[in-house]
Order: structure tokens, then sequence, then C-alpha cells
């Protein structure tokens, strides 16, 4: 088990996937869920309809499957820590800058 522990990302030995898979993968599987809406949320969202929606979200949870496994070992929910904290600089910058153009 310990070379195992020596490999996988922050999140998944937070999680310990190794001890517990079944609940491990599950958290693993919700915060990169969490993080992949946050980040679509602050850079992507745009106004749409209900119906267009419910498609994109279905498809970015079926995405969010696939990143789950690769996040065991790979660092997919730390990048999508940095995705959404540089994401959030944008955006406080642009309304910094908006509010003192308007002054």
């Amino acid at each position: 088990m310990g070379l195992l522990e020596n490999r996988l990302s922050f999140f998944a030995a937070l999680y310990k996937v190794d001890e517990n898979p079944e609940i491990g993968m599950w958290l693993l599987y919700s915060t990169i869920v969490l993080l992949s809406i946050a980040a679509y949320k602050l850079g992507f969202a745009q106004k749409l309809p209900l119906l267009k929606s419910l498609i994109i979200y279905a498809f970015l949870l079926l995405g969010c499957t696939i990143l789950s496994f690769l996040g065991t070992f790979l660092p997919v929910a730390e990048g999508l820590v940095v995705i959404c904290l540089v994401l959030t600089i944008y955006r406080v910058r642009r309304k910094f800058d908006q509010n003192k153009a308007v002054q």
C-alpha cells in the first residue's frame, strides 16, 4: 500500500481512495463535479433555455465520470481548483476595472 499512497493525487489521498475505494471515489467525483460546475459558471456560462442547460450539465456530469477515474492518479481536481481561482481573480479584476471606468 505504501507505493500506491505515493502515487495518488492530493484529493484522492485526502479521501483515502486506496483504503475505502467506494466512498473515496464518490467524494472525488463530487469534488470534481462541483469544481467543474464552478469553473463553467465562472468562465463560460451564458443565459440559456432550461433544456439546453440540462443537456450541458448532463454532459458535464458524464465527463466528470471519466475525469474522476483519471483524477485518482493525475491532478485533475487540483487543476480545477487553480482554474476556479484564476477565473475568480479575473472576474473580480474585471468588475473592479468596470467600476473604475464608470467613475
